[in-house]
């Protein structure tokens, strides 16, 4: 992992929230509660602030199930004595995270093919269609939309068809690629790596001087495609919930 300050991470972070927001976040008690209005994971999860206790877990959890959503936290390296608590009442770990990271500049030296990859906004329907083939839902379409800073999706062309599609906004000086998908009959021609090239171009036209997305340790194969073009892994983070 590379070593990043505190400080570098917690942007990250903080970008991360920015760029795929919950429909609702507030501060209740020690906790961030997100309403995610069934648009995944991220946008549901509780946070812990520094000085919650074991006995607040319930009021979340409480909280959680108000919303209608299950009990569900998200944990990163600094909250190991909340991971803990969380394992000693029954919690599971799901879905490890990597968040990767590099200098807009290393993305940025080469453009794409001519005619392959566009930034758009609003998202065209074949977009739509494409992110539906690959499990994303309206709802998760609807996080993108209430992204309040810049905001593009990225369309991808190849071979004279639409070939995937991605999402890209900026907090500050951080943007973060998400929902990144590549039709199966296109991939492995360099379909994703040009797109995440494309997106780092439209970011430092933003002003934005690092690029961010964050992808599952069971994705392998897009592990591997992240790395092959550069970024490396600064952080990481898991949910707990009940099985």
């Amino acid at each position: 992992m590379q070593k990043q300050t505190w400080d570098d991470f917690s942007d990250i972070l903080t970008a991360l929230d920015a760029t795929w927001p919950a429909a609702v976040r507030q501060s209740i008690g020690p906790w961030i509660i997100r309403d995610g209005q069934e648009g995944g994971k991220r946008v549901s999860a509780a946070t812990p602030n520094p000085d919650w206790t074991p006995a607040d877990i319930q009021t979340a959890e409480a909280t959680m199930r108000d919303l209608g959503q299950t009990p569900l936290f998200m944990i990163i390296d600094q909250d190991h004595d909340l991971d803990h608590a969380l394992a000693d009442t029954g919690y599971d770990i799901v879905d490890p995270v990597n968040i990767y990271s590099t200098s807009v500049d290393t993305l940025t030296i080469e453009r794409p093919p001519k005619v392959s990859m566009f930034s758009v906004w609003p998202p065209l329907a074949i977009e739509i269609d494409m992110w539906a083939e690959g499990g994303i839902s309206d709802a998760r379409v609807n996080v993108m939309k209430r992204v309040q800073g810049p905001k593009t999706s990225i369309l991808a062309r190849w071979n004279d068809h639409p070939a995937g599609v991605g999402f890209a906004a900026v907090h500050s000086k951080d943007a973060f690629v998400h929902a990144v998908e590549i039709r199966a009959a296109q991939r492995q021609q360099g379909v994703a790596s040009w797109l995440m090239k494309q997106a780092a171009f439209w970011a430092a036209e933003q002003g934005a001087s690092r690029l961010n997305v964050a992808c599952t340790k069971a994705n392998v194969a897009a592990n591997a495609l992240y790395r092959s073009i550069g970024m490396k892994v600064v952080g990481e983070y898991h949910y707990r919930m009940k099985g």
